[in-house]
């Protein structure tokens, strides 16, 4: 069986020898430059996969360049919408983002994190203000984010935003991995245990049969 990498464009050395060792073809999408408004979005990096493993990719081994880029669809918001609604979903978000610096790491800026055990407490870290159980209960939807988007820079509104982009930005990806699986008839692959949760939780709720396979990351 084949697979794709998810929830990012791309991996680490020793995650790849792992999914080449276990598939005979391995995808990847590219960066997700996701617009949430015309004047809100990601903005995407060019690089590829296979720009760094040329042989990988002339060899057939790696695939890239899966779009998932520009506005959600239909069908991507109502999606990502019930992910937002459901407890258990929103459950595994919140500690992840408590307490796992990677997945911290793919929805903030490094230098809006602290990487010291005691950050919870720092005030000049983004996630001190997200430690509350408040915010795992607090209704979210796409029209939620995308009007606090219109009053981001406000004191008040700017962490409910942000809080809210990184919900979107985390079930999108999974969203989209899903779609792609389908579309390919592939497995989905990771090394990041807090995705591996979110989308087996999505895949419960839905129904959906998907092979969900998680790599476990020791020493790097």
């Amino acid at each position: 069986m084949n697979a794709l990498y998810y929830p990012f464009h791309l991996c680490h050395e020793r995650t790849l020898h792992r999914l080449v060792e276990d598939y005979d073809v391995v995808h990847f999408r590219d960066f997700m430059a996701l617009q949430l408004t015309p004047f809100m979005g990601t903005t995407a990096f060019p690089d590829r996969m296979g720009d760094y493993y040329p042989e990988l990719l002339a060899e057939g081994r790696i695939i890239h360049g899966h779009t998932v880029n520009g506005p959600m669809d239909t069908e991507i918001v109502a999606a990502v919408n019930r992910d937002l609604a459901d407890s258990r979903w929103r459950g595994i978000f919140h500690e992840a983002l408590q307490n796992d610096y990677r997945f911290q790491r793919g929805l903030f800026d490094v230098a809006q994190l602290s990487r010291e055990q005691d950050s919870k407490s720092d005030d000049s870290s983004v996630l001190s203000q997200f430690t509350s159980s408040e915010w795992r209960d607090r209704t979210y939807q796409v029209e939620t984010v995308k009007d606090l988007s219109r009053r981001a820079f406000t004191e008040e509104d700017g962490p409910a935003y942000e809080y809210g982009w990184a919900l979107i930005k985390t079930s999108a990806s999974l969203v989209y991995t899903i779609r792609l699986c389908d579309t390919l008839k592939i497995a989905a692959a990771t090394d990041s245990s807090a995705h591996s949760q979110l989308l087996t939780c999505t895949c419960q709720r839905e129904g959906l049969q998907l092979t969900n396979s998680c790599i476990s990351r020791e020493g790097y």
